[in-house]
């Protein structure tokens, strides 16, 4: 099943652990030139705490939004490094990237924390992105519909399919971050649709509207090709998001 009419695409740049504040201007005033005119899409950036402050400064009234690429589930206490939902609110967030793999195989997040921390994004009034996939081993084995069907229902279980109704889903096959390897599209759109159908099976309309992006070393060459498929309505973009001229040409391609 697929309502793609109603989806409007959305492209987000995952900045990473990338940036400088003379570094981070440029691109960003690139970006909003790039940009400025591409109104058939929805379109934002998710740099490292620190310059979230840069980012609100030079993106407010512009068409690309900003978000942050983590934060911590619990509102305040002492816990030191960690950041709280409302300090992003401050800095006019509204995206956050939740559960991305970075973050689930380097630094030992769960399943269930990733799901706690989703929620604790909807509840500060912010949209998360909330990453799931799978490995080259689990791919190789068959696992894929398993590890993608399991990190999905941590969310659905604990807070229904209505929460649903404020995110966005990131399908990002691990073997394919940063090492230059892409789903084609005929693979990226099998999981999407295996992902909105599991949705569809608790409420179809929430299914219809939820936007699941592709992350997973997309470009310009290749976006379109992505962005065609019925149930793709969208990227989360990695490395090509720190050049102004590749990213604008991946949002061209999502109009």
């Amino acid at each position: 099943m697929s309502k793609k009419s109603i989806r409007r695409k959305l492209v987000v740049g995952n900045w990473k652990m990338h940036g400088g504040i003379v570094w981070n201007k440029a691109l960003l005033e690139g970006l909003t030139a790039g940009v400025r005119e591409l109104r058939g899409a929805d379109y934002a950036v998710c740099v490292p705490y620190p310059y979230l402050f840069q980012a609100q400064a030079i993106l407010q009234g512009t068409n690309l939004a900003w978000g942050a690429q983590n934060l911590c589930a619990i509102e305040k206490g002492a816990l030191t490094g960690e950041v709280a939902p409302h300090m992003l609110t401050d800095f006019g967030c509204t995206y956050v990237i939740i559960g991305h793999s970075e973050r689930r195989h380097l630094f030992h997040e769960t399943d269930d924390s990733a799901a706690v921390r989703f929620y604790a994004a909807i509840k500060a009034g912010m949209t998360p992105i909330f990453c799931i996939g799978e490995s080259a081993d689990e791919r190789e084995s068959d696992w894929t519909e398993f590890v993608v069907g399991r990190q999905l229902d941590s969310v659905l279980r604990r807070y229904g399919v209505q929460a649903l109704t404020n995110a966005v889903l990131a399908y990002e096959p691990l073997w394919a971050i940063g090492t230059g390897n892409t789903a084609t599209p005929e693979q990226a759109q099998e999981v999407h649709a295996f992902i909105r159908n599991r949705v569809a099976k608790c409420d179809s309309e929430v299914a219809a509207g939820l936007r699941i992006l592709y992350g997973g070393s997309a470009k310009a060459a290749n976006a379109a090709q992505l962005f065609a498929m019925p149930d793709v309505d969208g990227g989360l973009i990695g490395g090509a998001s720190l050049e102004a001229n590749e990213f604008v040409a991946i949002c061209r391609a999502a109009n």
